[in-house]
């Protein structure tokens, strides 16, 4: 398996101190390794969301369903993410987007992975933490907050939502006092504990009939007269369909087309212990609203039903156990910047985790070109919660030859081109983060 960070990035040293670890430890999560041969109709390869979902799908509807994980379900970012179920999942532009079609297929289908996952959540009887608050974008700088009541305008049109500008002076009032300029209160989405949407998942889909294997890595794919044979260290598996759910976690080389299509980023969070009442009208903070900054380096932040504060940030290049120290280091002056009032609040947790950007800028789910019956999904920039969920229900249709159940837009359908530089394309990362770092400052 070829991957293009250290082997830190994929042990288990980044979420030794998760917080959502606390109620749902790895334990939870795991499963039996693949042993022996093993024939299935369908081999799902990874357990976050939208591996979880895919198979789901595709078991309630009959079909036989194994799925394999390199270390064990929500391993990768749908355990250790920032707890946002929001609208999200491509970076393109509306300009860039008219090249597929309309616009607005994208926008639309932001909004119908929220609504999946609530349903899903209700149907499954799936117990979150979830609190529908939606979501503020919180302005930076005056620059930012003075843009706001254009970006209300394009997320009503867009979203067919009442977005509502707060005023700088408004903040306070509103439980969101802190060094911000602004912000907008988009009523959608809302906040959930990742491992227990997870934990949720894997329950539904082993109940449903999938067979679910951990510390599976598959360190091999081959392709026979219509029949795929995946090798695992001590299993092989044959399957008439094939689908790739690994996302940001995605090795080079199984299969070799995924080559270079997806970029890993990393993400670093830290989570406060809970605070008291108390604590939180010091700092003038007390929204449940999911919040985050609309620039390249942003700080996203909600706060838990126990009030503890989760904070999170992108920009790590280097993955290592120092870097991972140096960065939370990093964060958490971030965090006494933005919440003065709580310099004194312990952050116990510390974590971190992969992203995965795609070169078009938008989510790629479809077909694996030359292995007939092969599918992915992958690329959703940040905000796969929701997206990563929707997706790998698409999967499920795409796998089981039918048409897909929900709108797939066409920008989702486009094959994504390589990244210039194979390995050392995180030297793109570096060259945006040094161009957000002066943008922002000059915003």
């Amino acid at each position: 398996m070829k991957r293009i960070y250290g082997a830190f990035a994929y042990s288990r040293g980044p979420i030794d101190a998760c917080h959502w670890a606390r109620a749902v430890p790895d334990a939870i999560l795991t499963a039996p390794p693949a042993e022996g041969r093993i024939r299935t109709r369908v081999a799902v390869i990874g357990g976050g969301y939208t591996g979880l979902n895919a198979a789901l799908h595709l078991a309630e509807d009959g079909e036989v369903v194994t799925l394999l994980d390199a270390a064990f379900p929500g391993f990768g970012a749908s355990g250790r993410n920032g707890g946002f179920c929001c609208l999200g999942g491509s970076r393109a532009t509306d300009r860039q987007l008219a090249r597929y079609g309309d616009p607005k297929d994208v926008r639309r289908a932001e909004k119908a992975a929220i609504d999946h996952v609530s349903t899903l959540l209700d149907r499954l009887g799936i117990d979150a933490d979830r609190q529908d608050h939606g979501e503020a974008i919180v302005a930076h700088s005056p620059a930012m907050a003075a843009s706001l009541p254009a970006l209300a305008e394009e997320f009503a049109k867009d979203y067919d939502t009442t977005p509502r500008v707060i005023a700088g002076d408004e903040m306070a009032a509103n439980g969101m006092a802190g060094h911000w300029h602004g912000a907008l209160s988009v009523p959608l989405g809302f906040s959930l504990h990742p491992r227990k949407y997870a934990s949720g998942l894997l329950r539904a889909a082993q109940g449903a009939g999938v067979t679910v294997h951990a510390e599976s890595p598959v360190t091999r794919i081959e392709q026979s007269g219509g029949t795929f044979t995946l090798t695992t260290p001590n299993a092989t598996v044959e399957a008439d369909r094939l689908i790739l759910a690994t996302n940001g976690y995605t090795s080079e080389d199984i299969p070799s087309w995924v080559r270079a299509r997806t970029l890993p980023a990393q993400s670093s969070v830290i989570a406060t212990r809970p605070m008291t009442d108390e604590e939180l009208q010091a700092q003038g903070w007390t929204t449940r609203q999911m919040a985050y900054e609309d620039r390249r380096l942003l700080h996203y932040f909600h706060l838990t039903p126990d009030n503890c504060m989760v904070f999170g940030q992108r920009g790590g290049l280097i993955t290592s156990a120092a870097n991972d120290a140096r960065v939370a280091l990093h964060v958490r002056r971030d965090f006494d910047r933005a919440f003065p009032a709580w310099r004194g609040i312990e952050t116990p947790s510390t974590w971190s985790g992969m992203v995965c950007l795609t070169a078009n800028l938008t989510p790629y789910c479809g077909p694996i070109p030359g292995m007939p019956g092969a599918f992915a999904a992958f690329g959703y920039h940040g905000n796969g919660v929701a997206m990563g969920s929707y997706l790998g229900m698409i999967l499920a249709d795409l796998a089981a030859d039918r048409s897909p159940r929900a709108p797939l837009p066409a920008a989702f359908s486009a094959l994504p081109k390589r990244f210039p530089l194979g390995p050392l394309r995180r030297a793109w990362l570096a060259a945006e983060y040094g161009w957000a770092q002066l943008t922002d400052r000059a915003a």
